[in-house]
């Protein structure tokens, strides 16, 4: 045990305790202890060795005029503190129990002392014997370290814990100001996509350990074993001025064994060296091989101006479901630009929000399609392997340019890059379902499982799976199913009321469609289905009342002009729905290769030979 008088800093174990400031430490990372369990850690600390009465305690933690129950008070803040120690009462490490006297902290004996002599010959010969001994013994210790140093280091490594699986915990934000939050979100989520690049390392997305944020009763290996990992990562990030600092905590979580403990400290200028070096460190402690690009990868980070690097993370901590939230997310996207434009992640960053501007149906396609463009090649050119870049570059490719086989080669060279990631999966499953790869489909949703099993967007690719497929009994089964699970999520009740109305239930489809547009603040996808759905059953004056709002609406935003084809359609209005596919065709619209060659809200249009001569168009691989 070691004392800093100074700083008032004493170190036990793994854990260090700071008394000027109130703190505990394990491995470096904080441990959250309320107050009166810290003062009697810091009363006992003070007389390590020795009782510290239960009265001595009661003086410490309650003034003499406060009335309390100090016998269940007092036991109370000593369990407390056992719990955050990892300390027991029967089997007690650091604090001792004297049943009704009091509490002792339990020190390592000191080393014993030779009482002092003035005898000089006795002096020599202890030295000399000293240097005897020491000479004989590292002289011993030198011929068996000969002889078996390979059969050593051959045992070292077998007793190695393997490690294919890992999961980063959501890092803790210590730092002085809680607006720092984002901080330790935005290194969270870069580490875990740094580790997702090593092919050879299964690694937890963010969903499914964010559960975790904040936890700090839950043992490491019950964690490990609810994720299903063999190693948990857990740490915490801190930051004074542009100085950053990561403390990371890696076991193994079958048998709790601590793999890695290491702290990082940077300048904010140099956060994604940082973010690279404790990712090589993990690989390295789990010892994964890495590929020469990987490995390349890990050693040299660009530098980045710290106030971009902010902004950027900023932009990506805004929620994107919405238009408001996309335009914040783009306004941070451009200071972060502006004050460093040689930084790709902002550039890739900013494609996907002009994507999602086009795919959500906030703005025509040909007004932001070619502004993702111009990012999307601006990321590549600073970052070849950028995944979201090469990610937004095959959304490019398949839903605006209809270049089936660029888009191809563009999510393999994703998926070759960060292989763990999920999304990526999970998107690509899309892909291939909307181009008839349906057995290629499942299995990328079956990987995405498997790398993220708590994740709801698996949900989305096997609706869209079924929906392609034309098997609306499994869709009605997984939308019921996760409905139950989710009921305030629009998608599951909107691709229920898809199953009923492609089932021939179109009475039950109605109360599905009507509670997607409720929850989904009127979703142009699910007015649409809607008042298609109340055309098939001879409600006209619901679709048409909805027809001329989204016709209206025209005037002054735009409106998916997909959509209203298939309001037309119900209303067997053949020439009108054409119309409208013909300018969702000049507007490029992403509902194309989404939606048209399996829509059931167009089937009245597809003996017409103008409906193949637009797939044609649409480039659609045979």
């Amino acid at each position: 045990m070691a004392g800093n008088n100074p700083s008032r800093i004493i170190r036990f174990g793994v854990f260090e305790v700071d008394l000027n400031a109130g703190e505990v430490r394990k491995n470096g990372l904080k441990v959250k202890l309320q107050e009166q369990p810290f003062r009697v850690l810091a009363a006992l600390l003070r007389d390590a060795g020795n009782v510290v009465t239960r009265e001595a305690l009661r003086r410490e933690l309650w003034s003499t005029d406060t009335f309390v129950d100090f016998d269940h008070g007092l036991n109370a803040a000593v369990k407390r503190l056992r719990d955050a120690l990892d300390d027991s009462a029967e089997n007690p490490r650091f604090i001792e129990t004297l049943p009704r006297h009091g509490y002792r902290f339990i020190m390592a004996p000191a080393p014993h002392v030779q009482p002092r002599t003035d005898h000089t010959l006795l002096k020599s010969w202890g030295l000399l014997l000293i240097v005897s001994t020491t000479l004989l013994v590292t002289l011993v210790l030198y011929v068996l370290h000969k002889g078996a140093l390979r059969g050593e280091r051959a045992s070292s490594a077998s007793e190695q814990p393997q490690v294919h699986s890992l999961a980063v915990l959501p890092l803790a934000n210590i730092s002085s100001d809680p607006k720092q939050e984002y901080l330790a979100d935005g290194m969270t989520e870069a580490l875990i996509t740094e580790l997702s690049r090593i092919g050879s390392l299964k690694v937890t997305s963010r969903t499914s350990v964010l559960r975790y944020k904040g936890e700090t009763r839950k043992p490491l290996p019950q964690i490990g074993r609810e994720l299903n990992v063999d190693a948990v990562l857990e740490g915490s990030v801190s930051r004074e001025g542009n100085r950053v600092r990561i403390a990371a905590h890696l076991v193994h979580a079958p048998t709790d064994q601590n793999l890695m403990t290491e702290t990082f400290e940077q300048d904010l200028v140099d956060a994604l060296k940082m973010q690279r070096a404790v990712a090589e460190s993990i690989a390295r402690s789990v010892r994964v091989k890495l590929t020469a690009e990987q490995q390349s990868r890990l050693q040299h980070a660009p530098q980045v101006v710290p106030e971009a690097y902010q902004a950027y993370l900023a932009a990506n901590h805004v929620d994107l479901g919405g238009y408001q939230g996309i335009k914040t997310s783009q306004n941070y996207l451009k200071k972060a630009i502006e004050l460093d434009s040689r930084f790709a992640p902002a550039y890739a960053a900013m494609a996907t929000t002009y994507i999602l501007l086009a795919a959500q149906r906030w703005q025509a396609p040909r007004q932001v399609f070619p502004l993702a463009r111009q990012a999307i090649h601006k990321a590549l050119e600073l970052d070849e392997a950028d995944c979201e870049a090469h990610v937004n570059l095959a959304r490019m490719s398949w839903q605006y340019d209809w270049n089936w086989q660029e888009a191809e080669k563009q999510y393999r060279r994703a998926l070759e890059l960060c292989r763990a990631e999920p999304g990526i999966h999970m998107e690509y499953a899309v892909f291939t379902a909307t181009n008839g790869r349906i057995p290629e489909a499942r299995s990328e949703v079956a990987r995405a499982r498997e790398l993220d099993p708590i994740q709801a967007e698996p949900f989305v690719s096997e609706s869209v799976i079924n929906y392609h497929l034309r098997d609306y009994k499994a869709l009605i089964e997984i939308s019921r199913a996760y409905a139950a699970q989710s009921p305030n999520d629009w998608m599951a009740h909107y691709w229920l009321g898809v199953g009923y109305e492609g089932s021939g239930q179109t009475a039950l489809a109605i109360p599905e469609y009507q509670k997607a547009v409720d929850l989904s603040g009127g979703d142009s996808d699910t007015t649409a289905a809607l008042a298609h759905a109340y055309a098939t059953t001879g409600q006209r004056a619901h679709t048409l009342r909805i027809l001329h709002e989204r016709l209206h609406q025209t005037e002054n935003n735009y409106v998916s002009p997909y959509m209203i084809a298939t309001v037309y359609a119900g209303l067997e209005r053949k020439e009108e729905a054409f119309e409208y596919l013909e300018k969702a065709y000049q507007d490029r619209s992403p509902d194309l290769t989404y939606f048209l060659r399996t829509d059931l809200r167009l089937d009245g249009l597809r003996s017409d030979p103008r409906f193949d001569e637009l797939l044609r168009r649409i480039n659609f691989p045979e």
